[in-house]
């Protein structure tokens, strides 16, 4: 599962959990109606009805705002921003246009910070590869505490395995074509294929029993087996095969494998190595600062293109903040990226990050004891330590705890990828609100796709760096844990809690279309994968986005009625 990318706190999960049920409330049936909210208990004094959102575009201009902001099936739990007040309450009606069409700008810029934070600063890459199904797994256990939402979070989970499956498997084989591995490939997709299967008659009988739900957790228990004896047999085979062979015999690489081995040498080439002066003088600590938060090297500036110019442009906010505030550590480099000034200020900016981007800055801002915020003390504190710590060490060798600041950038970066992908999950709920998108299609699309962001940024990243393969596995790897340990876990939580079994109620038709889809891309790649020698192309890639973009407008008709089961 390397490669895949996970949000960086579980609390942060949760909200992501709480949101998706949130989104899918109410969507059991066709009907648009009131229910008490659970934020607003019975006895409270101030119980409001909770209406759905999309009813806002039905109302007129000026009541839209108060509608926003006095229903609290409009408000977000996570984020910093408001959209929807945004769209409703900052611009009058007849600019609705204007203000969706600079929310679809801001769209495409956060998509751009969550790219150069994958490419630039890889930390938040590496830190998240761990455990990136949680966004999932969180959703899966709170969306089967109701029978309405059980069926959806199965829908959510079938849409997230055909974006990745299509999307992020195709982009990889467009980025950088490439041969995968045959044993592993042929293990995941059979394994995946079982858990569909599991899945599609779980819907079609509408319950999960105890028994079944075991069945979920122990075919994980039996994919982890598989994979640690199948890598285990591939070890003993190799040295086996070493051992056999010559003396002083260079071990033999596949064309696939020396590929990515010259490509990923290549790509670990610094371009400003090569302006390097011969003669080299001493830098002072403001020099060495203002050299370290520089992101644009004027002499390939010179040296590129137009469009890449203009993109370069809008980088250089985001990688300049990147750059004050995630340390990174590079061990191919002798003095490990030590910069001594600005790692100093890391240890005080960079905590400060930290406890203004968790939980969207509750904790931040909340003070001790009524007095003094939590903010404050983190910068004192960082403060004291980065004085000892520039008085302690010197510009040209890097301190001996100089790893402590790699884990700061695991985090720092974490933080910032969950940061925009929030804000991104956010912007698509609200759009979906103003075009009037039901829930289903919110919950089994655009939150499929929030939780894919990550997955996408980090695999491209590795198919650029050269691990293709690692990336391609990955695509696997990760919708099989997140729909088994998901389902099986969520649904046995459930019976624990003294009910006999968890029943679902589909959404009708389309959970169906996206069921099927998602067998049907898998049938194609098992066949079509073999066929082609196992050798991934371009004209591969392109096929499963087409086949993405198909499903894609199916799915968009059946939920606009075009496309439906006729009444007997």
């Amino acid at each position: 599962m390397a490669g895949r990318q996970l949000r960086p706190h579980w609390v942060l999960h949760l909200l992501h959990a709480l949101l998706m049920v949130e989104t899918m409330s109410g969507a059991s049936g066709p009907s648009i109606g009131t229910h008490t909210s659970p934020e607003f208990p019975a006895s409270g004094v101030d119980q409001s009805p909770v209406v759905d959102c999309r009813r806002v575009c039905n109302l007129n201009a000026s009541d839209r705002c108060d509608f926003i902001r006095t229903n609290p099936d409009c408000h977000s739990h996570s984020g910093y921003l408001d959209y929807l007040e945004g769209i409703f309450c900052h611009f009058p009606g007849e600019l609705l246009p204007l203000a969706i069409t600079l929310h679809a700008f801001w769209l495409l810029y956060l998509f751009l910070i969550l790219g150069v934070t994958a490419e630039k600063f890889p930390h938040g890459v590496t830190f998240l590869a761990f455990g990136n199904g949680a966004p999932d797994i969180f959703s899966a256990l709170v969306a089967f505490s109701d029978p309405h939402t059980a069926g959806l979070a199965l829908g959510a989970l079938f849409g997230a395995g055909v974006l990745v499956t299509t999307v992020v498997a195709g982009g990889i084989a467009i980025l950088r074509p490439f041969t995968a591995a045959s044993r592993p490939f042929l293990r995941d997709i059979i394994f995946y294929m079982v858990a569909v299967y599991l899945t599609f008659n779980a819907l079609y009988f509408g319950r999960v029993t105890l028994a079944w739900a075991l069945s979920y957790l122990g075919l994980y228990v039996f994919y982890v087996a598989t994979v640690v004896l199948c890598t285990w047999i591939y070890r003993w085979q190799r040295r086996r095969s070493l051992i056999h062979s010559m003396p002083g015999t260079p071990e033999m690489l596949s064309d696939s494998e020396e590929e990515d081995r010259v490509s990923s040498t290549t790509n670990s080439y610094d371009y400003r190595e090569e302006y390097q002066p011969l003669l080299f003088s001493q830098e002072t600590t403001p020099q060495i600062l203002v050299r370290a938060l520089n992101p644009l090297d004027y002499r390939k500036w010179r040296n590129k293109p137009a469009y890449w110019r203009v993109l370069k442009v809008f980088k250089l906010p985001v990688e300049f903040l990147l750059l004050l505030t995630v340390p990174l550590v590079d061990p191919d480099k002798e003095d490990r990226n030590w910069k001594r000034p600005l790692n100093c200020l890391h240890l005080v900016v960079s905590p400060l990050v930290l406890v203004l981007t968790l939980q969207s800055g509750a904790y931040g801002v909340y003070e001790l004891g009524g007095l003094f915020p939590i903010w404050g003390v983190v910068v004192i504190a960082g403060t004291a330590v980065a004085s000892v710590t520039f008085f302690a060490t010197s510009n040209s060798k890097p301190p001996r705890l100089h790893w402590i600041f790699a884990f700061l950038g695991f985090l720092t970066s974490a933080l910032w990828i969950n940061v925009a992908a929030t804000e991104v999950v956010n912007i698509l709920r609200s759009l979906g609100v103003v075009f009037r998108l039901s829930n289903t299609v919110l919950g089994l699309t655009l939150l499929a796709w929030g939780n894919s962001i990550g997955d996408a940024f980090s695999d491209f990243t590795l198919a650029r760096q050269g691990y293709p393969r690692m990336a391609f596995s990955a695509c696997f790897g990760g919708i099989i844990f997140n729909i088994l340990v998901g389902v099986g876990l969520g649904c046995l939580l459930q019976i624990s809690r003294g009910h006999p079994e968890v029943k679902l109620e589909p959404d009708g038709l389309l959970v169906w279309v996206l069921a099927g889809t998602l067998g049907l891309s898998l049938v194609c790649s098992l066949v079509s994968v073999p066929v082609q020698c196992f050798q991934l192309n371009k004209v591969y890639g392109f096929c499963l986005l087409f086949f993405y973009v198909n499903f894609l407008v199916v799915a968009l008709l059946t939920e606009f009625g075009v496309i439906r089961l006729k009444s007997v």
